[in-house]
């Protein structure tokens, strides 16, 4: 097997073998540098609501004066509004924000001192809170409402109200393991119940008091006059949040989204610029494919007849390809271990920049794991291509005897 590899190798091109290595290194840092660098500054543009995905938008109409005057339905969603909006190419699904038809008052007591405030509630389809298990329900004859609070509100309690007013303040740690008694009444103050309210947590996306819809729609079967106004906000499941198509149909049709929209487009834009680099990188990659092949076919045919010769003298196939296909492994696990080295290097350049920002933990592994699968898909195309190459002088061979 050493005096086959030797023959074979004769005519073999270091020069070619070195370029296949060197765009196949470019190739895989190119790629598995692009999904690493996604993975680690991801967390800097997610919301850190877990319980709220960031592709939600929630938007509403824009106030004017027709509204100020009293008319209520002027910043409401008709059933073909919201019919429409579904039908955006951007839209995968829309729900409706369910408003409470009563008065809710709230009270909150902490070491002989208490405050005491009128709430609203409002509540989203269940499918749009990302709340695993059974934590986010509620049935008629429980006594626990779950609720959810804006961070804000908790912001300006602590550094508004309680500073100005001597209370003290309250850790969201703390807030969560404080009972809220609830009481609500019906607007002609005939109907009336308490409960006992748990602040389950805290969103930085959803600027409401939310409430289970299941409670909702019981709390206003009970105390609300059954009437079913259209809803004033929507919140939207889209495909990309940033894409320029939603705000420009946001703008024609006179809505606006609520909280802070500069996370989506930074989410957007950094989608599209790691998916032009990445195609960048899977083109590089490709043509250090074609060049390995060439090169193995060009010195395939420059030993044409040593290899005709082999198989006439009864060499095995294996026995011949195995030469070509340990080149390919070699240059392709060179290019490999180079390419993860530089990864790790420009990872400690941008790592400690980014550690006080959200940076992940797991994008170097994604890296590897990336970089490691299109290797193997290097080495598996080019080893299948001479394998090919190899049979087809055999069955030559056979033809010709």
């Amino acid at each position: 097997m050493g005096l086959i590899s030797k023959l074979l190798r004769k005519n073999t091109s270091p020069a070619r073998l070195a370029g296949f290595a060197l765009s196949n290194f470019i190739g895989l840092l190119i790629v598995a540098g692009a999904v690493m660098f996604y993975m680690d500054a991801r967390g800097i543009w997610d919301d850190d609501d877990s319980f709220v995905n960031t592709d939600y938008l929630v938007v509403n109409k824009k106030v004017t004066s027709a509204s100020t005057l009293g008319d209520r339905d002027a910043t409401r969603f008709t059933k073909e509004a919201v019919a429409d909006i579904a039908a955006q190419p951007w839209v995968r699904r829309v729900g409706e924000f369910s408003s409470s038809d009563f008065r809710v008052y709230a009270s909150v007591s902490q070491g002989g001192r208490g405050m005491e405030t009128a709430l609203f509630f409002e509540s989203v389809p269940d499918s749009f809170v990302d709340i695993p298990g059974s934590d986010w329900r509620f049935e008629p004859g429980q006594d626990i409402v779950p609720v959810m609070i804006p961070k804000d509100y908790l912001a300006l309690y602590n550094f508004g109200f309680a500073s100005s007013a001597g209370l003290p303040q309250l850790s969201e740690q703390l807030l969560t393991g404080i009972p809220l008694k609830l009481y609500m009444r019906s607007e002609d103050g005939s109907r009336s119940m308490s409960m006992e309210g748990r602040i389950f947590g805290f969103s930085n996306r959803l600027n409401t008091v939310l409430v289970p819809d299941s409670f909702m729609k019981y709390a206003n079967s009970r105390l609300g006059d059954n009437t079913s106004a259209a809803p004033s906000r929507l919140i939207i499941d889209v495909s990309s949040p940033g894409d320029v198509a939603i705000a420009d149909y946001l703008t024609d049709n006179g809505l606006e989204v609520a909280g802070d929209k500069s996370g989506s487009s930074a989410a957007f834009l950094l989608k599209v610029v790691i998916g032009i680099v990445m195609s960048v990188g899977i083109l590089i990659t490709l043509l250090s494919v074609f060049v390995l092949m060439l090169s193995i076919s060009l010195l395939m045919e420059k030993n044409r007849s040593v290899i005709h010769r082999l198989l006439m003298l009864g060499a095995p196939l294996s026995g011949v390809a195995g030469p070509y296909n340990k080149m390919i492994v070699a240059g392709s696990g060179i290019a490999w271990i180079l390419s993860m080295v530089a990864l790790v290097i420009l990872r400690s350049f941008y790592g400690e920049a980014l550690a006080g920002l959200g940076l992940s933990e797991d994008g170097l592994v994604w890296a590897l794991m990336t970089g490691t699968v299109l290797a193997l898909i290097v080495v598996l195309v080019n080893i299948v291509a001479v394998n090919r190459k190899v049979k087809s002088a055999w069955g030559l061979k056979m033809k010709n005897a």
